[in-house]
C-alpha cells in the first residue's frame, strides 16, 4: 500500500516515517514539506541517512492522489481542514494527526482553537480514532481524527469504569505530565534548556485544547454531560505522557473487582497492559512503543480511585496510533509494524 505524509518536518512525521519503514504492508512513497521541498528527510533528520533518502515535495493534491492510497497529516492545527476534502474527493483515505476533525461542534472548535472549524459535513464524516474503543467505526472510515496524546492516555484509563458507572463522572480530575517533544520542534523560550532543565511547569490551566476532546468522548461514553478538571505539566524529559486520574466512587466495589473489570475490558487489546495491584507504570517503560500501561489504586479510606496511565506521546499518542488505525482500516493485524518493544533504560 502506498502512503504519503504531509507536514514532513515535525516529530510526529519522523516517527511515522520510522515506523512505516518497518511496516510489512505499507510503503512510504512521498513526504510533503513546503518549507523543506527539495531536501531529503535525512537532511532535516540525519539519523534517517541511508534509510529514507527521497526528496520532499510541495503539495499537488491531484497528482499525489494518483500515486497513493492513504495520506497521514502531520500538520499543525488549521491546515488539514483545508486539504482533506480534496483528497476525499479523489478517494484517498485520510488520517489526521492534528485537532482539526476531533471536535464535532464547529462552535466548540472555534472557541477552543480560535479559528473557524472545518465544514460540518467533514466533521460528521470523521471517525475519532481511539483504536481500542472505536474499532468497528474505524474499519469503515475514510477520514480518521487521530486522538491527542493526553486524551489517549486519559480516555483509555477512564472509559472502562465510566461505562460501568462506578464513578461520579463530574468528580474527574486529570493531572497530566508531558515530555518536551510534545511542544514540537519549533523554537520556544518555554522549552529552552535553561528554562526547562531541573524544572516542572504547569501550563494552559483551563484552556488546553484537549479538554473539550476528552469531555466530548466521556460524554458519549457516560451518556451525560461531563466537565473535567485538567492540569497539564511539562517536565524535563524528551518523551512520555503520564496522566494521574482521580475520581469519586459511587458504587461499593473493591480493588480486585476493579482490576478484573480492566483486565476483561482490554483482554483482546494488544497494546493496553494492565499492571498488577501495587505495581505502578512509568513513562520509561513504554518509551518508543505503542503501549499504554495502566494501574489502578483504590483508597478505601477516602473512597477515591486513582488511575495512572502512561504512553509515549509520539507513538501511542500520535504516529503509532495513526498506523494502528491504518491497520484496522485495511483489515491487517492490528500490530503490523508496531510490535517493537519499549526502549529501556
Amino acid at each position: 500500500m502506498r502512503v504519503a505524509i504531509i507536514g514532513g518536518t515535525g516529530y510526529g512525521a519522523v516517527e511515522l516515517a520510522r515506523i512505516l519503514k518497518m511496516h510489512p504492508y505499507a510503503e512510504l512513497t512521498t513526504v510533503i514539506s513546503h518549507s523543506q521541498s527539495g531536501n531529503s528527510l535525512a537532511e532535516v533528520y540525519p539519523h534517517m541517512t541511508g534509510i529514507i533518502e527521497q526528496s520532499m515535495k510541495t503539495l499537488d493534491v491531484k497528482a499525489l492522489s494518483k500515486t497513493i492510497d492513504l495520506v497521514f497529516f502531520a500538520t499543525p492545527s488549521n491546515v488539514s481542514k483545508e486539504i482533506v476534502p480534496e483528497f476525499l474527493q479523489y478517494g484517498v483515505t485520510c488520517i489526521d494527526l492534528s485537532g482539526d476533525f476531533r471536535l464535532k461542534s464547529p462552535e466548540l472548535y472555534a472557541e477552543w482553537y480560535q479559528a473557524p472549524a472545518a465544514a460540518s459535513v467533514y466533521l460528521d464524516k470523521a471517525v475519532y480514532g481511539l483504536s481500542e474503543i472505536y474499532q468497528e467505526n474505524i474499519k469503515k472510515a475514510k477520514l480518521i481524527a487521530n486522538p491527542g496524546c493526553y486524551p489517549t492516555a486519559t480516555l483509555l484509563g477512564l472509559i472502562p469504569i465510566i461505562q460501568k458507572e462506578w464513578i461520579d463522572p463530574n468528580s474527574v480530575i486529570v493531572d497530566g505530565k508531558t515530555g518536551v517533544s510534545g511542544a514540537g520542534r519549533g523554537l520556544s523560550l518555554n522549552v529552552h534548556f535553561s528554562e526547562m532543565n531541573e524544572n516542572v511547569k504547569a501550563y494552559k490551566l483551563g484552556t488546553h485544547k484537549h479538554i473539550p476532546e476528552m469531555e466530548q468522548v466521556l460524554k458519549q461514553e457516560a451518556n451525560t454531560d461531563i466537565q473535567v478538571t485538567f492540569t497539564p505539566h511539562i517536565v524535563p524529559m524528551t518523551r512520555g505522557i503520564m496522566t494521574t486520574i482521580y475520581a469519586d466512587l459511587t458504587e461499593s466495589v473493591d480493588q480486585v473487582t476493579i482490576q478484573q473489570l480492566y483486565h476483561e475490558f482490554y483482554q483482546t487489546q494488544p497494546f493496553v497492559r494492565i499492571r498488577p495491584e501495587g505495581i505502578l507504570p512509568t513513562t520509561k517503560e513504554v518509551y518508543g512503543s505503542n503501549y499504554c500501561d495502566i494501574a489502578i489504586h483504590l483508597d478505601k479510606r477516602t473512597d477515591k480511585l486513582t488511575i495512572v496511565s502512561v504512553i509515549d506521546n509520539l507513538v501511542k499518542g500520535a504516529a503509532g496510533q495513526a498506523i494502528q488505525n491504518m491497520n484496522i482500516i485495511n483489515g491487517w493485524e492490528e500490530t503490523a509494524g508496531l510490535e517493537h518493544p519499549p526502549i529501556y533504560p
